[in-house]
């Protein structure tokens, strides 16, 4: 089966499992209290900053985008969020149970890992800001998107840069996809590295002080540079490339396919909150796509058996060369 194809079921599961039940209220909710405990402290490294190395997932069924009849409500209570899990189980198990008339089928729930609980902190979306948990996308950005889709099958050049084993990009390949949700961090004096499992980017971040790169020096996942500031590892990274886009996955809904310019500017913050958890912000700043910055929020989760395998995207990827010549085929019409 192809690979495109994969995504693309993978990440509708995804979509009609976080359906908000009838039964959740819209009304804004006041976020969870952690409970008391006493100040964490997290290990040390060898150079003495936090230790941050390990393999971190972020599977998860909270919607990128907060839907919107839920715009003044950020967290959900205990109860609602069970209720969402719960019903993203009992769809799972129908759609494995059969197809509807004139459906080819799909994989089996086996092949997903894109999680069964809400985020750990109940928000209900991963977009934190704007307040009502939308991205602020500027009419052209949603233009080029839909331009490309239309034309997807006329050329690879309007095709996602994942479908294409380009990159998911920065920050896109933080953001939880359908599987392959998982992270490796690695500290050495000097450097942070982060190995992305879904098509095995390798993302090298100094913490020297160096300045970023000129700004003739184009990249797709940009110029990346790392500080401290206390416990948190703080990532800016400017120099983009103006060829990717800010999310390829469709589990991010409206949001696949918007562009970035050559203009995005990307903070990140990676928080170890306790042992088990690092809490990741990022803020994304595009003047030319957005008509404000906004900021997505993902815990990670700290997963020590789970075992990294090879992502291997050019090989086997059919599924540039069938969906062109799928399209040079009904571009002659119907056949006899």
């Amino acid at each position: 089966m192809p690979r495109h194809f994969f995504r693309s079921v993978g990440a509708l599961a995804f979509l009609v499992a976080v359906a908000v039940p009838a039964s959740v209220t819209t009304q804004s909710s006041v976020s969870p209290k952690p409970a008391a405990r006493a100040k964490w402290a997290p290990p040390r490294a060898a150079d003495g900053q936090p230790d941050l190395q390990g393999v971190w997932t972020n599977a998860t069924i909270t919607p990128f985008e907060r839907p919107p009849e839920l715009a003044g409500k950020p967290f959900l209570n205990e109860a609602e969020a069970l209720e969402i899990e719960k019903q993203t189980a009992t769809e799972r198990a129908a759609a494995d149970r059969g197809t509807r008339p004139g459906d080819v089928g799909n994989y089996n729930q086996f092949w997903f890992d894109n999680g069964t609980k809400v985020v750990s902190t109940r928000q209900t979306s991963l977009v934190v800001e704007p307040a009502d948990g939308r991205v602020p996308v500027k009419a052209e950005a949603e233009a080029i998107r839909d331009f490309n889709a239309v034309h997807n099958g006329d050329s690879y050049e309007y095709m996602s840069r994942w479908d294409r084993c380009i990159t998911r990009g920065v920050p896109g390949s933080m953001f939880p996809a359908g599987y392959n949700n998982a992270y490796q961090i690695i500290q050495t004096p000097g450097y942070v590295v982060i190995l992305y499992e879904m098509i095995h980017d390798t993302r090298v971040i100094p913490l020297d002080g160096r300045p970023h790169v000129g700004p003739n020096i184009r990249l797709w996942m940009g110029d990346s540079r790392g500080r401290w500031d206390g416990d948190t590892l703080v990532v800016d990274t400017t120099n983009f490339t103006d060829k990717g886009w800010i999310a390829s996955h469709a589990a991010a809904g409206r949001i696949k396919g918007i562009p970035q310019s050559d203009a995005l500017h990307v903070v990140e913050r990676f928080t170890p909150v306790n042992p088990d958890t690092i809490q990741y912000e990022v803020t994304i700043e595009d003047q030319k796509m957005y008509s404000r910055p906004w900021k997505v929020a993902i815990p990670l989760t700290r997963d020590s058996k789970y075992q990294i395998y090879e992502y291997a995207c050019h090989e086997g990827n059919y599924a540039v060369p069938n969906i062109l010549s799928g399209a040079r085929v009904l571009e002659q019409g119907p056949h006899p």
